[in-house]
């Protein structure tokens, strides 16, 4: 009789039901015929360093982390990357057979391979960026333009004072605007990326006026309920090229699997389906 664990995997937050992560992760498992599990789980605030420190003993492989625990996860963590450490979050956690806990952020990852798998042709020297929104996906976005040659980056926030914070830790790349002046800066804009919650199903529009967007820029919205955002079909109607937000989910998802059951997944139609249905 064979001894060997199953591995197991999952992912943490308060809430969690939510999650289209067991969706697709237990569609890559299915499709390339690999033994291990990934599981959903709500973990109380006051349990959670207790409970990463027992998964491993269960044979828990690693875990993907969500709201509210991606910078808390940094303070439990053994190790953690210089890129989970510039953005201040964790999305992804290694549980080392030497017991140590690995922290890792992958978010930067996904939003880059989103955006060359869906929009080849874009270049991230072909001028400024604007980006709206200053949160950790805000974080996570920014270090990677600035990592990948983007020249500027413009930065506005409904709270100015929080994007000045993020834009001094950034860099002198990074100048900020006022949200009401958000609609001014988009002429000269290469790429253009909402990392905010507006225009999420259940949530307020986002109003920011779009009409100085000009045709070829790259837009993006991280949001992907719905798929198509008002931001994108406006910027599609304006021959800009869009890119929805659904390819992040996706793409950042591929280190941690690849770590935890050993194999690199690939995203196609096909992944993206899954997950939709």
């Amino acid at each position: 009789m064979s001894t060997t664990r199953i591995p197991l995997a999952g992912v943490i937050g308060a809430p969690i039901a939510h999650s289209r992560s067991p969706r697709l992760h237990g569609y890559w498992l299915r499709k390339y015929g690999l033994p291990g599990h990934y599981i959903p789980m709500e973990v109380p605030e006051d349990r959670l360093e207790e409970t990463l420190r027992l998964l491993p003993h269960l044979g828990f492989v690693g875990l993907n982390v969500t709201i509210p625990y991606k910078e808390k996860v940094l303070d439990i963590a053994d190790l953690v990357t210089d890129r989970a450490t510039l953005i201040g979050a964790a999305n992804t956690l290694i549980f080392r057979s030497d017991g140590k806990i690995h922290a890792d952020n992958t978010d930067g990852y996904g939003f880059l391979e989103n955006l060359r798998q869906s929009a080849p042709d874009w270049s991230p020297k072909a001028g400024p960026a604007v980006v709206f929104g200053a949160g950790g996906a805000a974080r996570a976005v920014l270090a990677t333009l600035l990592e990948v040659g983007v020249p500027r980056i413009i930065l506005t926030n409904r709270t100015r004072h929080r994007a000045e914070l993020l834009a001094r830790e950034l860099g002198t790349r990074v100048s900020v605007v006022d949200w009401v002046q958000a609609g001014n800066v988009l002429e000269d804009a290469a790429t253009l990326v909402n990392t905010t919650s507006l225009g999420m199903v259940g949530k307020p529009e986002l109003r920011v006026p779009l009409d100085g967007l000009r045709p070829g820029t790259l837009v993006t919205d991280l949001v992907y309920t719905p798929l198509e955002t008002r931001l994108l079909r406006v910027a599609a109607a304006q021959g800009c090229v869009t890119v929805d937000g659904l390819g992040m989910l996706l793409h950042q998802a591929v280190p941690g699997f690849e770590r935890w059951f050993g194999l690199r997944p690939e995203v196609d139609e096909a992944t993206r389906a899954a997950v939709l249905t």
